[in-house]
């Protein structure tokens, strides 16, 4: 990993008790997490419908932390200034669901004053996003199928984290079975930003399971 690109635990707020979601939110603070990722699906786009820009504004009020908002919904463009004024630090849209347009979507983004992400899915190759990613703040790479939390890690995605950095040296982002163990692969391949759900919210000590992730790296 080059030395400019320090470590980051991102942790996924799908897997949060959103009943107590100020409490969850608190500790993973407290647990020196250095940004806070929310997944938004549509149910078009991947099989599962999850949280909307009302959500995140929501959010917005409960922390100081970056928001990271991966959009795995079809037509981004529709509503990345929605989730921009919701308190968004970060967006990522994927590539996949901008047939044609990746490059005024990625426009888009940037023009709401925020940083750009691009996701690719494990089975999409890196060919699709290597004229822009002299543009992006941040590369988001699947390691699961996207739609669901609680998969297991795809090691197949590794070799494409690898020839990924060999191409970029900004944030590449890893997210999909992320654990203790898992989490030293994907570092090990390049990554160098965790998204993590249930390794974080589903252990009883956060801080330990936080401390776990950025030990293994």
């Amino acid at each position: 990993m080059p030395p400019n690109r320090p470590l980051k635990i991102a942790p996924s707020l799908l897997a949060a008790d959103f009943a107590n979601l100020a409490q969850e939110i608190r500790k993973v603070e407290e647990a020196g997490c250095d940004m806070l990722h929310i997944d938004v699906m549509d149910g078009h786009f991947v099989p599962n419908i999850t949280v909307g820009p009302f959500i995140v504004k929501a959010i917005r009020k409960l922390t100081r932390l970056p928001l990271d908002a991966h959009l795995m919904i079809e037509n981004p463009e529709r509503y990345v200034k929605d989730f921009a004024e919701a308190g968004a630090n970060h967006i990522t849209v994927h590539a996949e669901a901008c047939p044609g347009n990746l490059g005024q979507v990625m426009d888009l983004v940037r023009s709401c004053l925020v940083t750009c992400g691009v996701s690719l899915k494990p089975e999409t190759p890196l060919a699709l996003i290597k004229n822009y990613l002299k543009d992006l703040d941040m590369v988001l790479l699947m390691t699961v199928n996207p739609g669901f939390g609680g998969q297991a890690f795809m090691r197949e995605v590794l070799p494409k984290i690898k020839e990924l950095r060999g191409l970029y040296d900004k944030d590449i982002e890893v997210d999909g079975g992320i654990n203790k163990d898992t989490s030293k692969e994907a570092v090990g391949a390049g990554a160098n930003v965790l998204v993590a759900g249930s390794a974080i919210f589903g252990r009883p000590d956060v801080k330990r399971a936080v401390e776990d992730l950025r030990c293994q790296a």
